[in-house]
């Protein structure tokens, strides 16, 4: 059954291979121009997002240290008056802002290297954007008019190499007539 679908599969990608040959090349090239478009505004959306987040998380890291800080002089003010049970209360808090501060910063490097990564990905994107859109602007020049309905997709793509002229097509015959004379 397993080689029934590679066998199947290896078909139908034939068949779109041969479909998208058959296809013009620079409507399927302004495709992928819009497609990495696209691609490009939905990871600028997501830095935008990240940016949102990172800034969210650095804000709420320095309310942390400010309310740790506080709590450690609270701390101070209940053991000079001797109220332990408060300073357990305070100290509780204390240890709860920190864990919340670890658990902050892990998640601050996350977001970190997600940005930097994000931000590679999209000047790689954008310089390969960049291409595509030249290469289909040199297409657009280069593509010959659409009413040559002579001229078939394997002379434009290969050039005017394949057409045979009939002097050509005299002399083969005659070689070819000759080598079976010979034999």
């Amino acid at each position: 059954m397993a080689l029934m679908t590679r066998m199947t599969r290896l078909f139908r990608a034939d068949a779109h291979a041969v479909l998208d040959r058959l296809e013009e090349p620079a409507s399927l090239l302004r495709q992928a121009v819009r497609e990495m478009e696209a691609a490009l505004e939905d990871d600028e959306r997501q830095r935008r997002r990240l940016d949102r987040q990172h800034t969210q998380l650095v804000s709420r890291q320095a309310e942390l240290v400010r309310s740790i800080e506080t709590t450690g002089r609270e701390l101070d003010i209940c053991f000079d008056a001797g109220n332990e049970t408060l300073a357990k209360g305070l100290v509780r808090r204390r240890l709860e802002a920190q864990r919340l501060h670890g658990a902050l910063d892990r998640r601050l490097e996350s977001v970190e290297t997600a940005l930097a990564g994000l931000d590679v990905r999209l000047d790689e994107n954008r310089a390969r954007l960049e291409a595509m859109r030249q290469k289909a602007e040199l297409l657009a020049t280069d593509e010959p008019p659409a009413d040559d309905d002579d001229e078939t997709w394997l002379e434009r793509d290969f050039g005017h190499g394949l057409r045979v002229r009939d002097d050509e097509v005299e002399v083969a015959f005659l070689q070819e007539q000759q080598r079976r004379a010979q034999s």
